[in-house]
């Protein structure tokens, strides 16, 4: 797991470097299978990419130019 190897406790939601490298061009949250991610971080990943969605830290979708 990356997340294990980095030696993170917690995954925060404000660690927008972090949170990017788990989404796609689209924005879409990468599944563990594609990220390597253990079940109980992959978790923590989906709730904290959720929360800096909300709170427009990360943006929902990337990539639309108007």
């Amino acid at each position: 797991c990356p997340i294990c190897e980095a030696r993170v406790r917690f995954i925060d939601y404000k660690d927008e470097r972090l949170l990017s490298r788990f989404v796609t061009d689209n924005g879409k949250i990468l599944p563990s299978r594609l990220s390597g991610v253990d079940a109980r971080h992959q978790r923590q990943l989906s709730t904290a990419i959720k929360k800096a969605r909300y709170l427009a830290l990360i943006p929902y979708t990337r990539g639309q130019q108007a």
